[in-house]
């Protein structure tokens, strides 16, 4: 290997790192729905298993965090998908905090879907 072909090499390998750490802080990507009393929240999740991904709702505070291991085979990879993330979420409305909200999630083709229930306003009898 020529000096060029490993310093072109090299400089790629740092575009990917830098790459990697951009989408690590940004990703991922989340959408939120209200439907009837739930909020559904949809998650960009693509290439890691459901085993490696963890959820904690606490509040309205949702901590996603999920780590990929690459095996080490020898073969050089650049990724731009995140190995990691670790993010906190502030959902945009109250959600049941008993001791089983009854939140649920499902992960199908790189997409994980939670169904949070929310808090149910009360009427007001007017006297």
């Amino acid at each position: 290997m020529g000096l060029g072909h490993y310093m072109a090499k090299e400089v790629m390998r740092e575009i990917g790192n830098k790459s990697r750490e951009f989408f690590e802080f940004i990703l991922p990507p989340v959408d939120m729905v209200l439907q009837n009393d739930n909020l559904i929240v949809t998650i960009d999740m693509p290439g890691f298993d459901k085993k490696e991904i963890n959820l904690r709702l606490h509040g309205n505070i949702l901590s996603i965090s999920a780590k990929r291991e690459d095996e080490d085979d020898g073969t050089i990879i650049w990724r731009q998908r995140p190995r990691a993330i670790d993010k906190k979420i502030r959902l945009p409305i109250g959600v049941k905090e008993d001791e089983d909200p009854g939140a649920s999630a499902k992960y199908k083709d790189g997409v994980l879907t939670l169904t949070i229930p929310i808090k149910s306003g009360k009427n007001i009898t007017i006297e």
